[in-house]
């Protein structure tokens, strides 16, 4: 369990995530042997002398109940209003387990709770106050945030989180789970990808107090991630027309969240970065395990899609030990560490039918979909250029040059073997992250 402490004594998980970045950044030859090391939660360590203490995020600016702790280090509960630091809990005792104080709420253990992001009554709130669902477990433990809807035409992700909600009994959990289901509201009720102002919430992170409206959302949004939790789920869809088949991505810097993605337990895992300003980007680097969750397409609800989220989910809080339930593990071999687009070509614009079903694997000079230019009596094929998964693809729709079409993961690109490759591929390519 990557994130369970052991109070009986002053054994516990000690987190490798220092020791295990400097093997992986030092030599690629070492790649392999850092992400070995991921099939393990932590390092076993005791230190009779040392208690097991209670950490804050020391980049956040206000103490927390859920300070991003160190994985495996319990959390000890603190006002995020009026604390200014955390003190140890006696040596050799269970640190203690209350309520949650959160956005100036209190959430006792074995409760639900829903409320908004902020409580501000003025004419901009109503454009962008949204909900927040927590639920704190009977007992102590780690804590996840879910974040969705921040693209407003992606409500598939809006699905998954109700899913996960209603389906959580806190009297069966060991810890807390923070759900933001619908951050982007405005968008959301209109059916609109950006923000009121027009701006993509997902490149704004991790905001700022004195900017636009969408950056505000952003820094308030942040602020409860990084102040309550020590893992990110963010869900998404594909969009612009686009299909993904499940898929979630996950930086090539932190082995312990790519065990985080690993244990979802479905579908294939993209190695990458992530664009800068987009929240999983944001907060690995802010020194939480993150990941993003894409399915579907935009503008719908996908059933199948959206049950093996929720699955996928429980299989992660599982795996964290905030559930006491059988968990899932992604194969190696579903890994890519690179994936590229088949695009339209120069001049080859018309209406666009695909040939293949999205998740088909593909050799080289397969046909993957035609172009026909009306009126031209032209027809254009696009074909593969490498053997690989298709992972996403557009929908039948009116294409002009350079549209991204298909998106290819890479087969020999997987973990093992092929570590010698560079990372994901086409910056320019859309959906880089959500």
């Amino acid at each position: 369990m990557a994130y369970a402490a052991d109070t009986s004594t002053n054994c516990h998980w000690r987190p490798y995530r220092r020791t295990r970045r400097r093997v992986f950044m030092s030599s690629p030859s070492r790649f392999g042997l850092a992400l070995l090391l991921t099939l393990y939660a932590g390092l076993a360590f005791c230190d009779e002398e040392t208690p097991v203490l209670a950490t804050a995020s020391p980049a956040s600016d206000v103490a927390s109940a859920d300070a991003v702790p160190a994985a495996g280090v319990a959390e000890t509960v603190i006002d995020t209003d009026t604390a200014s630091g955390v003190e140890a809990p006696d040596a050799g005792l269970p640190p203690p387990w209350g309520p949650l104080l959160i956005l100036d709420h209190e959430v006792l253990p074995g409760s639900k709770s829903a409320f908004l992001l902020t409580e501000d009554q003025n004419f901009d709130s109503s454009f962008v106050n949204s909900s927040v669902w927590v639920v704190r477990g009977i007992s102590g433990g780690p804590a996840l945030c879910l974040t969705a809807g921040i693209h407003g035409d992606e409500i598939n992700g809006v699905e998954i989180a109700r899913r996960v909600y209603s389906s959580l009994d806190p009297a069966e959990m060991s810890g807390t789970v923070v759900i933001l289901p619908m951050i982007n509201l405005a968008g959301i009720r209109s059916g609109e990808r950006y923000m009121a102002d027009r701006r993509d919430l997902n490149r704004l992170f991790p905001g700022r107090r004195d900017g636009s409206l969408s950056s505000i959302v952003a820094g308030s949004v942040f602020k409860v991630v990084s102040s309550h939790c020590q893992a990110l789920i963010d869900l998404h869809t594909g969009s612009f027309s686009r299909l993904n088949i499940p898929q979630i991505r996950v930086t090539v810097d932190r082995p312990s969240a790519l065990d985080m993605a690993r244990h979802f337990g479905s579908g294939v895992v993209v190695l990458g970065d992530g664009p800068k300003g987009s929240l999983r980007r944001e907060a690995s680097d802010f020194g939480l395990d993150a990941i993003i969750y894409e399915a579907g397409g935009p503008h719908r609800f996908d059933p199948e899609a959206a049950q093996v989220g929720a699955d996928g989910v429980r299989s992660v809080m599982a795996w964290m030990g905030i559930l006491d339930t059988p968990g899932k593990t992604i194969a190696f071999n579903s890994v890519f560490r690179r994936t590229y687009w088949e695009r339209v070509p120069l001049r080859g614009g018309g209406f666009f039918f695909p040939d293949v079903e999205i998740g088909a694997r593909v050799k080289p000079g397969d046909r993957l979909g035609t172009i026909h230019a009306p009126g031209y009596e032209k027809e254009t094929p696009i074909m593969a250029r490498r053997a690989g998964t298709v992972i996403g693809m557009a929908v039948p729709q009116i294409v002009l040059s350079g549209y991204a079409l298909f998106n290819i993961g890479i087969e020999g690109s997987d973990i093992f073997p092929g570590l010698m490759l560079q990372e994901s591929s086409d910056p320019t390519a859309p959906e880089v992250d959500g």
